[in-house]
């Protein structure tokens, strides 16, 4: 059993959880989350942790930056969008219990006071910024290291947030620095 309890949007989302891992949830109720919700979740972390694992979409990430300004430590859990795509729908309920589990085993926490492993200079080095294939290079990298797709600015901040390391960083760059012939 996962000892944290894991912070979802939805019913749907929580059949998905509990039929591939052992674990209890909190259900936001979508991106409308409320104090009452904030305030479980709050208690939850003091008590026994909390892993954020919300749709990979624009609401789950309004919600994955809300919980975290307020409930400061958690941990979070990733999805890729193909993994959570189903017929034109993405959503953690329509990921695998493989793709869940997965997931659920590299959680990052978050670390909002650390200092930046990653620079933004290291982003554009890497083409992750202001360069034609910068979105598709954030998505393999993002998937590399765990912490999903974003933009470039959310890219930076969550390198920043989970204290992406150079090392980390780099080697996740590593398939189109070599294809290319670049280095960093």
């Amino acid at each position: 059993m996962i000892k944290e309890i894991i912070v979802v949007e939805g019913k749907d989302d929580t059949t998905a959880v509990k039929r591939s891992v052992e674990a209890e949830t909190i259900e936001t109720g979508g991106s409308a989350i409320n104090k009452e919700v904030l305030k479980r979740i709050r208690l939850a972390q003091e008590r026994r942790g909390v892993i954020v694992f919300t749709d990979p979409d624009h609401a789950g990430e309004r919600i994955r930056k809300i919980i975290s300004k307020e409930v400061p430590g958690c941990k979070h859990a990733f999805l890729t969008q193909e993994a959570a795509t189903s017929r034109g729908d993405i959503g953690v309920e329509n990921a695998s219990a493989e793709a869940i589990r997965k997931a659920l085993e590299n959680v990052r926490t978050d670390y909002q006071s650390a200092e930046a492993q990653v620079s933004w200079e290291d982003l554009m080095d890497a083409g992750l910024i202001v360069h034609p294939q910068a979105a598709a290079r954030r998505m393999l990298v993002g998937k590399a290291l765990g912490i999903g797709y974003c933009n470039g600015k959310q890219f930076y901040n969550r390198c920043r947030m989970f204290q992406i390391s150079q090392e980390e960083f780099l080697e996740a760059c590593r398939p189109f620095i070599e294809e290319e012939g670049t280095h960093l």
